[in-house]
């Protein structure tokens, strides 16, 4: 059973910066293509960004694009979430997950979910 792991999250003034990091146990995540997701009460968890296993390809969703950048260090076993520029719209629990491609949007791999990071971003 893999265990999610997710940290970095806080408070932050509007224009701020946050790196989140995503590990697990009991799953090597250096073979998957990994995502990033967020959810905010009251609405589905939507797609924030996705990484290859290699670390060459990485896509975003148009409302964070420019301002985020995921990576990751497979030495370490962990994905990045770099945050700058954050805008009070960015105020969610962030979660991370494998990912595939499917029906043209990326659906997490792994049923259990991590505790997620809250991120806070204050106008």
């Amino acid at each position: 059973q893999v265990q999610l792991v997710e940290s970095g999250g806080g408070l932050v003034q509007a224009g701020g910066s946050l790196r989140l990091s995503c590990a697990a146990s009991g799953r090597t995540l250096s073979i998957y293509r990994m995502g990033w997701f967020r959810q905010t009460p009251g609405k589905e968890r939507e797609f924030v960004a996705v990484i290859s296993g290699s670390g060459s390809m990485t896509y975003y969703a148009d409302s964070v694009k420019g301002r985020f950048t995921i990576s990751r260090d497979n030495a370490k076993d962990t994905v990045l979430l770099q945050m700058n520029s954050l805008k009070p719209e960015d105020t969610a629990v962030y979660y991370c997950n494998a990912v595939l491609s499917r029906g043209g949007t990326w659906a997490p791999i792994f049923d259990s979910w991590g505790q997620g990071a809250q991120v806070t971003v204050s106008s």
